[in-house]
């Protein structure tokens, strides 16, 4: 008997100690690019069960299209919902919620919807984003990011949220300068700063 009492308290040990990371992509900016393969790397390497979200048949041409902007949201959320229709989050103790672009509002809308307290990583966030923002969370924004060109937006939507804003001068939606050597400094930066948020 005493046997049995002993695995069942290994195995809540073992739930209660799961952690969660779900990769949210942009469009065009898949998990296999330089922020989201490094940011699932870091979260594996910290133990997180990695989900990484994909999209299909998404309209394209969006940018400066807030009506296309909006269909292109509810149609990634609804396949986002679909991958992750069998997740059991009561079974994590940690979880982590990483966006880039659209992918930030996707993650944004997910959280409210399953109403999760989770932790965000927002790589070059949309406006649209704090619209639904809440929680923990640093976000990474490009000073001449053309899909979000409005830094004030960014910066009160942080403001408004309580979030961390971390801000690459003369960055752009992929949070590059054209400066190579140097974007891949920045990269090792903001990739540190995500390490962080792991630990």
């Amino acid at each position: 008997m005493a046997d049995k009492v002993k695995n069942t308290e290994d195995t809540q040990a073992a739930v209660s100690g799961r952690k969660l990371a779900v990769l949210f992509p942009g469009i065009g900016y898949h998990c296999d690019k330089p922020l989201l393969y490094y940011a699932g790397k870091l979260a594996a390497a910290h133990g997180y069960e990695i989900i990484r979200i994909s999209y299909h048949d998404l309209p394209g041409r969006i940018m400066g299209n807030d009506e296309k902007k909006r269909a292109a949201a509810l149609l990634a959320l609804e396949q986002a919902r679909e991958q992750l229709a069998d997740v059991d989050w009561q079974a994590y103790e940690d979880i982590v919620f990483i966006g880039k672009s659209i992918g930030t509002v996707i993650a944004a809308m997910v959280r409210q919807q399953v109403q999760i307290s989770c932790r965000t990583i927002c790589y070059t966030p949309l406006k649209e984003t704090f619209l639904y923002a809440a929680g923990e969370a640093i976000v990474f924004h490009g000073t001449a990011d053309p899909w979000e060109p409005d830094d004030e937006a960014v910066r009160e939507g942080c403001r408004r949220a309580g979030q961390i804003l971390y801000t690459c001068p003369g960055g752009n939606h992929s949070l590059e300068t054209g400066d190579i050597l140097g974007d891949l400094a920045y990269l090792r930066e903001v990739m540190e700063l995500t390490d962080r948020w792991f630990r």
